[in-house]
């Protein structure tokens, strides 16, 4: 077994910045869920439409994303196994959330190319986050 020594510090790093970019989106999600009346009536028309449009499997997927993500940054950090198929079930939920934003609401129409940005870095982080749980776990880092 791998000893603590033997960990370097930067997997210590990435994982709590794991764990904080996850907590962005806990409290995204808390955004989300929480609207009120008068923050929904101040969104641009269009805006309106999607939120309006959103199923619950949707939303569903959206806050499953965030809670596996934000779970498994915290594996990470705790050095356990489990990290690796709770990020693995946070990239596919935030994948099924996106199929419904872009292919079947069509986002991109009230977004435009900017409204990929965030979907993209989404994607891209949760993507590394499972290579490097893989990469600690075949290091023995994880137990």
């Amino acid at each position: 077994m791998t000893t603590e020594s033997e960990i370097p510090k930067s997997f210590l790093v990435i994982s709590i910045a794991a764990v904080l970019w996850n907590l962005l989106g806990l409290m995204a999600l808390v955004s989300h869920i929480m609207m009120t009346p008068e923050t929904f009536a101040a969104l641009p028309q269009e805006e309106q439409v999607l939120y309006r449009n959103m199923p619950f499997w949707a939303n569903f997927s959206f806050a499953i994303a965030v809670i596996a993500g934000t779970v498994g940054s915290v594996a990470l950090v705790m050095k356990k196994s489990a990290a690796k198929p709770l990020l693995v079930i946070s990239l596919g939920a935030a994948l099924l959330q996106n199929v419904h934003a872009f292919i079947i609401n069509d986002s991109f129409a009230v977004y435009g190319s900017e409204g990929l940005i965030l979907p993209g870095l989404v994607i891209g982080i949760a993507i590394m986050l499972i290579i490097f749980a893989d990469k600690a776990n075949k290091k023995a880092w994880l137990s």
